[in-house]
């Protein structure tokens, strides 16, 4: 009956339909994060594909703008040759018609134009929003020749400004006396401009808003310029740059997007910080399932223990009771068959049985009570029970013993020959009745060392730890339980070891029982 083999049986498979369990959970949650990381991968192209679009969209509208500075450029040159033709000096003899040079320069409603003396004095301006009102409302204790000069000082600043944009004329218009046009684009040019301006800021807030966006960074096909990104402006600064695109690289392939235009971008993205909480969570969430499963098991193995040795007290009292009064009985017998006239070698040997008894029932009261150690010579222990052992095995058996003299160590005698004398006859079952044992006693030091060696039939290594489990047995009738109580004899009463020192298949075993000294 091997009731040990049967629970590691079971063992074995609820370990393999946990682990099966384990890796469909995981093969689950790994398709979850894989179909996410796609859909980001996904979004995250498409929103390349909208900045560049975007990038297509500004450049449309800057060609378009050049083209309209271009048109009020060509508006300026025909204004100034107008100005020109108007204040070419008149001949004595004709009338000359201003007609259509002044038409020309009337016409001019919208592009912004100051004319400068000299680059000096304000002569003229037009188009111009700033008038002498608001300097006016604004230095109430001006006189109006302060509001004048102020006005003109602003004039002169802006003057200043527009120059840098766009290109100036200058006329002589006799000598000493130079007329400089300096203009700013027109005011429908502006009104695009802040349109222009405020959709593309619209556009990054909201990109940066997005909070279901992966960070991204889309570059140029030189991966020198940035087109657009919702990273923190530290990790996209010129020294931070090569550095970021190679810890995104290694998170994910950068993607290309080809426009098919001759315009290449690369579009680097990382997960999101839910996808990559995402990640772990599995394995997080068997750490704590395995976390509170460890717990349980330890609570649960405390009970069982505490519950097993309640069983061994309790059998090992109740074994040594019931054995009492049959014992009790025995002896009365006995007395009884000493009065007789009969053979007196009978009840000398029918004492020694009972003797024995009141040994295994000492034992057993012990096991259940707490056993006493006492310093005394191990030696004598481990020879008693070979004298005891010897006339009882087969004549098939040859016992060999090197006990050395004189080892003190503290240990019960009558739990310490049960200990050898249950070894002893396992080792004698595995030689079948016929083979060799050794016993043998050594001090080294801090340990006694007591090894018993048989030629049997050996003990597979993977059992060399099994065999002292509760319920484990080779035998057909066994139930399990005697190298299970010499392990805990050892181990809890003596503070010792027992363990299989060597074994080999069909060449026999060596067990060490290890005392402290």
């Amino acid at each position: 009956m091997n009731l040990y083999s049967n629970k590691q049986k079971w063992k074995v498979v609820l370990l393999i339909i946990a682990l099966g369990m384990v890796t469909a959970s995981l093969f689950v949650s790994n398709s979850i994060v894989q179909k996410v990381s796609e859909r980001e991968r996904e979004r995250a192209r498409q929103w390349g594909g909208a900045i560049q679009k975007k990038l297509e969209l500004v450049r449309l509208t800057n060609h378009t703008f050049t083209q309209l500075r271009d048109r009020e450029l060509e508006k300026m040159e025909l204004l100034v040759a107008a100005q020109k033709e108007v204040l070419r000096p008149a001949p004595a003899d004709a009338m000359p018609d201003y007609t259509f040079p002044m038409s020309i320069v009337n016409q001019n409603n919208d592009i912004p134009v100051i004319l400068l003396e000299n680059d000096e004095n304000i002569s003229q301006y037009r188009n111009i929003e700033l008038d002498t009102a608001y300097f006016r409302n604004k230095y109430s204790n001006f006189t109006e020749k302060q509001v004048r000069k102020a006005f003109e000082d602003s004039l002169l600043r802006l003057a200043d400004a527009w120059r840098k944009k766009n290109p100036s004329f200058t006329i002589e218009v006799f000598e000493g006396l130079f007329l400089t046009y300096i203009y700013n684009d027109s005011r429908e040019i502006q009104r695009l401009e802040r349109e222009r301006d405020s959709l593309i800021q619209s556009f990054n807030q909201e990109l940066i808003d997005n909070e279901g966006l992966v960070p991204v960074i889309l570059m140029d096909g030189t991966n020198d310029s940035i087109i657009g990104s919702n990273l923190p402006a530290e990790k996209t600064r010129k020294e931070n740059l090569r550095r970021t695109l190679s810890d995104l690289e290694a998170q994910n392939t950068p993607i290309v997007l080809d426009f098919r235009n001759g315009t290449v971008s690369h579009l680097y993205y990382d997960s999101s910080p839910e996808l990559k909480q995402l990640q772990f969570f599995p394995y997080i969430q068997f750490l704590i399932i395995g976390l509170f499963a460890l717990i349980g098991y330890l609570i649960f193995s405390t009970f069982r223990k505490a519950e097993q040795n309640q069983v061994w007290a309790g059998m090992a009292k109740e074994t040594a009771h019931q054995l009492g009064t049959p014992l009790s009985s025995l002896m009365a017998w006995i007395q009884l068959l000493e009065s007789e006239n009969i053979n007196q070698m009978i009840p000398q040997e029918m004492e020694k049985d009972v003797k024995r008894l009141e040994k295994v029932t000492d034992r057993f009261s012990k096991i259940g009570s707490g056993a006493k150690l006492d310093d005394k010579d191990l030696t004598a222990t481990v020879e008693n029970v070979m004298s005891y052992l010897r006339p009882r095995i087969s004549d098939k058996v040859e016992i060999h013993t090197e006990i050395e003299q004189e080892v003190e160590a503290a240990h019960n005698g009558s739990l310490m020959e049960w200990v050898i004398e249950n070894i002893c006859k396992n080792a004698v079952d595995a030689m079948e009745g016929r083979g060799s044992l050794y016993v043998s006693l050594k001090r080294v030091p801090e340990w006694a060392y007591i090894e018993i060696k048989d030629s049997g039939k050996g003990i597979p290594q993977k059992h060399f730890k099994t065999i002292f489990q509760p319920g484990y047995s080779t035998k057909k009738r066994g139930w399990g339980l005697g190298l299970s109580l010499v392990r805990r004899i050892v181990r809890e009463y003596h503070h010792g070891k027992v363990y299989v020192l060597d074994s080999q298949v069909n060449v026999g075993t060596t067990f060490r029982i290890a005392i402290p000294l």
